[in-house]
């Protein structure tokens, strides 16, 4: 059994939107980090992905078992309950996403200020 999920385990001064690099939808790639070290139930998800509303993570769940990353597992008894978990495919984009990870935090100062070039200044009055 993997230990639970740091509520912090995504920093939210670090968006995962500043990456251009994407896997999947805005939630897909924090998903996949947090099924890293094994199966999750909804609940547990929630705790560190707590800016998603538990419809839009349903339905990147559901793309995701559609694509082949994950799968979802109900185990009827005693009590109902719905596990998900990487499957072979979905592990191998560990590699990837952890290259992305680090290319990133290499240009984090240069990401930063393009971004701040590009977005105009609000004006006030």
């Amino acid at each position: 059994m993997p230990e639970p999920l740091d509520p912090e385990m995504f920093d939210p001064v670090c968006p995962s939107t500043l990456s251009p690099i994407r896997f999947g939808d805005k939630w897909a790639a924090l998903i996949i980090r947090c099924l890293e070290q094994g199966p999750r139930r909804f609940s547990e998800l929630r705790i560190p992905l707590r800016g998603v509303t538990a419809k839009v993570l349903t339905q990147s769940l559901r793309t995701l078992e559609r694509d082949g990353l994950v799968t979802r597992t109900i185990h009827p008894e005693p009590i109902r309950r719905v596990d998900y978990e990487l499957t072979p495919l979905g592990r191998s984009l560990l590699v990837p996403m952890a290259a992305a990870c680090a290319w990133t935090a290499e240009h984090w100062d240069e990401l930063i200020d393009a971004r701040e070039a590009a977005t105009p200044l609000s004006s006030t009055g």
